[in-house]
């Protein structure tokens, strides 16, 4: 085996060991520790998100933290006021955000690049300012989830970390999995089509408009089970926290960047970085978004694509396979038939 089919397989191992660490991570991690990674699989959720919409559908919205709190405040609903059970309540929360995504696909998809972020932008803080007028949900200042909807989790506080945990897991794990499925399939040809050339998978016959439809309904109920899980994390409800731009779009945007937009291993590189960096970093005041900051504009510089883009020019093929690869046997057959109709 060659050093770069070597440093492929060493990649794949390492996120298969990563895969079964966060497996058993109830029996390896203390709460604190759980706390954090349940943060990390939920943001990474909504990276993968954010990442199929700007890099392969090209619908860079600024304005996803909209669903998250949509789901966050669904979920309160269905748990707190409808009193079901809080696994059918996230559930639901997802299906909220799909039937929102609806009329807000409608009404963004009018616009178009700088016009169709920007009004994402809008959509997402007009539903905030409506949150801060729900008195039922606290107003402006949000509301604490009750003590008897958090004990249906587990009755002492471990067993309910550890429940939050596995929600998140789940979630993460269907997000990864069906977006995979999603990107091998013919439809997913054409969103890598999209992402390498619009105007050419246009003119193949890719529907650009119905792609970009199937994705941002795609996103939506994942966007809003997310929610639901940050809820339950906080235990509470609030338009600043809920529909947190900061953390639900900008810091996802960062993550995407500096991992490797337009890439399946990008997002799950950019919130490693993310998360080690706010680990170690986040003592040190307002340096720590500069950090972000230079970084995000360094890798800009060197690499478009990312972290992932620079391990890409020395590693032969991606971690996660998502690409159709043409077998060498076909291009030479390819190549045969195109030196034959050539005239001599």
């Amino acid at each position: 085996m060659s050093g770069p089919m070597a440093a492929v397989w060493a990649g794949r191992l390492l996120l298969l060991v990563g895969a079964a660490v966060l497996v058993a991570g109830p029996s390896l991690f203390s709460i604190p520790q759980l706390e954090l990674l349940t943060q990390f699989l939920s943001l990474l959720v909504i990276a993968i998100m954010w990442n199929l919409l700007a890099g392969y559908a090209d619908i860079v919205s600024v304005g996803q933290h909209a669903f998250v709190g949509i789901g966050a405040y669904a979920f309160f609903a269905f748990a707190v006021f409808a009193k079901l059970n809080p696994f059918l309540a996230l559930l639901l929360a997802g299906g909220v955000a799909l039937v929102f995504a609806v009329p807000v696909m409608l009404a963004i998809f009018r616009l178009r690049e700088a016009y169709l972020a920007v009004g994402s932008w809008v959509v997402a803080d007009t539903l905030m300012l409506i949150a801060g007028k729900l008195t039922a949900f606290g107003g402006g200042s949000g509301v604490s989830m009750p003590v008897a909807v958090v004990k249906q989790l587990g009755r002492h506080p471990a067993q309910r970390y550890d429940v939050i945990y596995w929600l998140a897991l789940t979630l993460a794990v269907v997000a990864l999995i069906s977006t995979f499925v999603l990107l091998r399939s013919r439809i997913g040809i054409g969103l890598t089509a999209m992402r390498d050339n619009e105007e050419a998978a246009g003119t193949i016959g890719v529907n650009l408009t119905r792609s970009r439809i199937l994705c941002f309904l795609w996103a939506a109920p994942f966007l809003g089970v997310a929610g639901g899980i940050i809820t339950l994390q906080k235990l509470r409800v609030a338009p600043p926290a809920s529909f947190s731009i900061t953390d639900w779009t900008v810091y996802v945007i960062f993550i995407v960047v500096i991992g490797g937009i337009g890439s399946f291993e990008g997002p799950i590189i950019g919130t490693v970085v993310f998360f080690l960096i706010r680990q170690y970093l986040a003592n040190i005041g307002v340096w720590h978004f500069i950090i972000l900051g230079a970084l995000s504009i360094a890798v800009i510089l060197i690499e478009p694509r990312g972290l992932w883009g620079l391990l890409r020019r020395v590693l032969p093929h991606d971690l996660i396979p998502v690409s159709h690869a043409v077998p060498k046997r076909r291009l030479a057959t390819r190549a045969e038939t195109a030196a034959s109709r050539v005239p001599s």
